[in-house]
């Protein structure tokens, strides 16, 4: 991952939380190498977080739904709530259920800790006001780089 991260570092990458546009077609050629990667290849989990990272939602939500289990089921919650479709997010929230990843995911904006559902709302109504809090825009880099690590693990 060191190409793309020297191309997209974490703190420039999902700079907003709803992101209609994907990234520029660099770092989409280094996702695209990437993921025939034999490691990565072989963990759609991790193909689906990497899209997510270049802000590319079709091809996340190409492999999240086709992911049946928790995990896919988060990153298609992160899917709709990046691409500004709530209701969706929360559903998918829903199915995720208690994810093992969620309790290491550090968001100061939720008291309480991390829930899904709370940050979706959270989320949605800086959406409403055209704004996007640093807060929540390091929790989403967090919420991702946690998923991410978790789907890593062998």
């Amino acid at each position: 991952m060191n190409p793309l991260t020297e191309a997209l570092p974490l703190e420039q990458a999902m700079a907003k939380l709803v992101q209609p546009d994907r990234a520029g077609a660099e770092v989409i050629a280094i996702v695209e190498r990437i993921v025939e990667e034999p490691f990565v290849a072989e963990r759609p989990a991790l193909i689906a977080g990497l899209w997510l990272y270049v802000d590319d939602l079709e091809r996340s939500h190409g492999v999240s739904q086709s992911i049946d289990d928790a995990t896919g089921s988060f990153w298609h919650g992160i899917m709709h709530r990046r691409e500004g479709d709530f209701s969706n997010s929360h559903y998918w929230f829903g199915k995720t259920g208690l994810h093992a990843a969620m309790s290491q995911i550090e968001c100061p904006c939720i008291e309480g800790g991390y829930d899904g559902h709370q940050f979706v709302d959270l989320v949605e109504a800086e959406h409403l006001a055209r704004q996007a809090s640093e807060g929540l825009v390091a929790c989403q880099r967090h919420e991702w780089s946690t998923l991410l690590n978790s789907c890593a693990r062998p």
